[in-house]
């Protein structure tokens, strides 16, 4: 027979199921905003992969307090429990984990079996032993949540001390409702929709890669001058068709200018230039941070800097270049770095693109 507490909780309603929702989608979210802050070296992206957890567990907790205030109003239920079983599940401290199982016996409701994990000193493990009586303690609502009294007052010592417990059947075993697979599914897919959500945002500067278009032999070659502009309050991307440079004369000052219209001057963080991908990084308002007017870089020099890099660096099969622009101290800094089969190497110029540091291959 099994006991009477009350509606057992339930583990699908909408409040659980939008709770997992969440919480997949933040993990989906925060995850790939952290890897992909890596990858594309954005600052700000990886510390909100690494905030948003942080803002999401606060959330929790607060919405959480009037369900444990709730819970910490249930009022706790004393009983007399025999010990079907015990066994150490670790630890090597003073206070080592055991696992128990009771059957537990109120005195107004039908016996029932019970699992729990309770840390017992080693000094008092002798006394707990297979068929010995003890006193319990449990919500009335939760009764999975029972843990052994190991002072109990006189009048409960004196009756465990007296008295018998028959062994409940083991069909009357409550546990804790799970979660059920249509929460895990719920989560599941919010974690999914996060991870292509970051995704989709920054496909261009994650999956930008310097082809070359094939054109049939026989035929004439055609360049495609088509590009793809993207600006928001917060940054601005310009990606150039295959067979576009932005290193082709005037096509990177003409990019910029396109990000930048309608702008205050000084108002740029970063600007990252690739073969054939542009981003600029802009400025919050308010904030104290050094910023920088992109439009008083030293475009016109970018070409030469970049051959510069890939000629007398010591990485004679370069695969790759960027430039970086940004002002960390007093000075705009314009670095250049170069890769291939024989590593990383990089020069920085200041903002008239007069190279000031070298940095070879190794």
């Amino acid at each position: 027979m099994t006991i009477t507490t009350g509606p057992p909780p339930k583990a699908n309603t909408p409040v659980a199921l939008a709770r997992g929702f969440l919480t997949g989608g933040v993990i989906g979210t925060s995850l790939t905003a952290f890897v992909a802050g890596c990858v594309i070296e954005s600052v700000p992206l990886c510390v909100a992969g690494v905030g948003l957890p942080v803002v999401h567990s606060l959330l929790l907790f607060l919405t959480g307090a009037p369900r444990r205030a709730r819970e910490a109003a249930v009022p706790m239920r004393t009983a007399l429990a025999m010990i079907e079983s015990l066994r150490a599940v670790g630890g090597e401290s003073s206070d080592v984990p055991v696992r128990f199982g009771l059957t537990v016996a109120p005195d107004d409701a039908p016996a029932f079996r019970v699992g729990i994990t309770q840390d017992i000193n080693l000094v008092d493990l002798p006394e707990y032993r297979p068929r010995r009586i003890v006193v319990v303690q449990y919500p009335q609502d939760r009764p999975w949540r029972a843990k052994i009294v190991h002072r109990p007052t006189t009048d409960w010592r004196d009756r465990a001390a007296a008295a018998g417990v028959d062994s409940a059947p083991l069909s009357t075993m409550v546990s804790k409702p799970s979660g059920g697979c249509v929460v895990g599914f719920v989560g599941l897919l919010g974690l999914l929709l996060g991870t292509a959500g970051v995704l989709l945002l920054f496909r261009a500067d994650l999956f930008d890669r310097d082809t070359t278009a094939r054109q049939p032999a026989a035929g004439p070659s055609v360049s495609s001058t088509s590009s793809t502009t993207v600006v928001s309050s917060a940054s601005g991307t310009v990606a150039l068709g295959p067979g576009q440079s932005f290193l082709d004369k005037g096509e990177l000052r003409r990019a910029v200018d396109s990000l930048t219209k309608g702008r205050t001057t000084d108002q740029a963080l970063t600007v990252v230039v690739r073969e054939r991908l542009l981003s600029v990084v802009f400025a919050p308002t308010g904030t104290e941070a050094l910023r920088f007017d992109p439009g008083s870089l030293p475009y016109e020099r970018f070409p030469a800097l970049v051959e510069e890099a890939r000629t007398s660096l010591g990485v004679r099969s370069p695969q790759s270049w960027q430039i970086t622009a940004e002002r960390l101290t007093g000075s705009v800094t314009v670095r250049v770095g170069v890769t291939g089969t024989e590593g990383a190497a990089s020069l920085e110029a200041n903002g008239d693109g007069e190279v000031v540091r070298r940095t070879p291959a190794h």
